[in-house]
């Protein structure tokens, strides 16, 4: 009796457990009936990952009441798999804070989720993983492909920056000047020999009988500025200003003829000007002295425009007016004279036989400018050496042997000189090329750091990069602004402004064929894509391997002429 009892516990023990097999099972068989809804339809590279939503649709009788299930997305492709985090369900009978699918009514879920990409996922196809339990009893299955992946167009973007060039200042023809002037009493225009004969005069024009004589100088003209104070009347100040003008006219021009100056002799070396009331000259005394009620005056100034109004309301404040005819009106009264001439500076191929011989004759902006006189790279390395030895706290050097380290794609080197020229001069140049060296190398964050500090064209351009690869590609084309470049072109379309994009393409004079092809494809042309492609390949054989496994062109996949060009 005991052993049939036994018997038939087993018997019913065994038509649960396969009871529960068989919810599960049913589970499993019936998934292809929860209708998925993915957005977007073919998975897209963003900001560096791959981001999905999914509306899923469980019918009427599929979720057993006492069903625990995490469902996960996966992204399969050939050398893997990448599973996005999972939602939690459970059937309305089971204890627990997950989402509820009704067995009799079923039910919606909206799931949203990323993952990072990696090249591997180009092509791949997105599936829904299952795993499901009840009870001691668990069974993993997985839906049907309800999506394709990847169209990875982001990743596109040339990460090589914009490099800031440190230069030189080298300027072959430099504007080298000297000053002097005499001063009058008051309504005189004679010149009274302590200022003809002065040390200032005498200076003056000792520079003017050098300039003309040195072979490396240019004696270029002398300017005449005669003044009236503007205390009285307009009429006489301008008959005061327009004699002292003729006097000291006639007095430099007698002076640098004595001295044998061979330009003096042309009457239009000479530049003669005449301002009758200087009020500026008396604004910016004003500015500079100490006198009681400066301010008020100056208000004045910026009060009244008209000449007479100025003086009148100048007098009535008597406190001030003594010191200012004392020690400001008296400056005013004066001829003002500039000697203008230009230094000659060395040739390019003086410069360049010297950066060979004697670099050591050459001054920092020289040597700096000789390296632009020399091709290859690794001659203009030669310089910037050269002139790091020279002139080791000159960052400009460092910097731009730098910049060649960075175009030849060795970044690591590139970072070092540019750390080396940022210990000497942490500007805005040194910090954007920082950010470059940090941007190719993978660090998004440490690059955007770096350009957002440095305050240069380049960097704005290079925050374009950043926007492109942080998946911002509205700021992107905003930093790019009219920018026609490579980088340009792809956020115009990565933005879906197809028609800016077209725009940009066809002014671009980067290599953009394959880009041309991207939206060719967008546009459904199918010659586009072709001939396109064929001119990206002919100058860049790696955008066959690209195009072939590009989502892009996913709807060109089956086409005889796409499979000939990338084949």
């Amino acid at each position: 009796m005991r052993k049939s009892v036994l018997t038939m516990a087993a018997v019913m023990l065994a038509g649960v457990t396969a009871f529960s097999c068989t919810s599960l099972k049913k589970m499993e068989k019936n998934v292809d009936k929860i209708e998925c809804t993915v957005v977007p339809e073919v998975l897209t590279v963003k900001g560096g990952e791959v981001p999905v939503e999914i509306i899923a649709q469980f019918p009427e009788k599929y979720f057993n009441k006492k069903a625990e299930v995490t469902a996960a997305p996966v992204l399969k492709y050939e050398s893997g798999e990448t599973l996005y985090e999972g939602a939690a369900l459970q059937g309305e009978k089971v204890i627990g804070n997950a989402t509820i699918i009704e067995k009799k009514e079923g039910g919606e879920v909206r799931y949203s989720g990323t993952i990072p990409f990696n090249e591997a996922m180009r092509i791949s196809g997105l599936y829904v993983r299952y795993n499901a339990e009840k009870g001691k009893k668990s069974r993993e299955f997985d839906s049907d492909k309800i999506a394709d992946g990847v169209i990875a167009t982001e990743t596109l973007a040339n990460k090589a920056g914009a490099i800031a060039e440190g230069g030189n200042a080298f300027q072959r023809i430099t504007p080298e000047t000297a000053e002097a002037a005499i001063y009058y009493l008051i309504n005189s225009a004679q010149i009274r020999s302590s200022q003809s004969r002065s040390a200032e005069i005498k200076a003056m024009e000792q520079f003017a009988a050098d300039a003309s004589a040195a072979e490396d100088m240019n004696l270029v003209s002398v300017e005449v500025m005669s003044y009236a104070s503007p205390d009285g009347e307009q009429a006489w100040n301008d008959k005061v200003a327009t004699n002292r003008d003729k006097a000291s006219g006639k007095m430099i021009s007698k002076d640098l003829n004595k001295k044998k100056i061979a330009e003096a002799k042309d009457a239009n070396f000479f530049k003669q000007y005449i301002t009758a009331e200087d009020w500026e000259g008396f604004q910016k005394a004003m500015e500079e002295s100490n006198i009681q009620d400066k301010e008020l005056i100056l208000r004045v100034l910026s009060m009244y425009s008209d000449p007479d109004v100025r003086e009148r309301e100048i007098k009535n404040i008597t406190s001030a007016y003594t010191a200012v005819a004392e020690q400001i009106l008296p400056k005013l009264r004066r001829s003002k004279f500039i000697v203008n001439a230009e230094r000659i500076g060395k040739s390019d191929e003086e410069i360049s036989a010297l950066a060979k011989s004697n670099p050591e004759q050459l001054n920092v902006e020289e040597l700096l400018y000789a390296a632009t006189l020399v091709e290859p790279a690794a001659a203009k390395q030669g310089i910037f050496a050269i002139a790091m030895k020279q002139y080791p706290q000159d960052w400009r050097a460092y910097n731009d042997y730098g910049m060649i380290e960075f175009e030849k794609g060795n970044y690591q080197a590139a970072g070092e000189y540019f750390a080396k020229a940022a210990a000497l001069n942490n500007n805005a140049d040194v910090k954007n090329n920082i950010g470059c060296v940090a941007l190719v190398s993978g660090n998004t964050e440490a690059a955007a750091v770096a350009f957002g500090a440095a305050d240069c064209e380049e960097a704005d351009y290079n925050m374009g990069i950043v926007s492109i690869l942080t998946g911002k590609y509205d700021d992107a084309v905003k930093y790019f602004g009219d920018c026609t470049s490579y980088n340009a072109c792809l956020a115009e379309i990565l933005a879906g402004n197809n028609a800016a994009a077209a725009k940009k393409l066809a002014a671009s004079e980067d290599n953009v064929e394959y880009l041309k092809a991207v939206l060719a494809a967008r546009n459904n042309d199918a010659n586009g894509v072709v001939s396109n492609l064929k001119a990206a390949i002919a100058k860049d054989a790696a955008y066959k391997q690209i195009a072939a496994t590009d989502m892009e062109f996913a709807a060109y996949f089956d086409n005889a002429d796409f499979a000939a060009v990338v084949k």
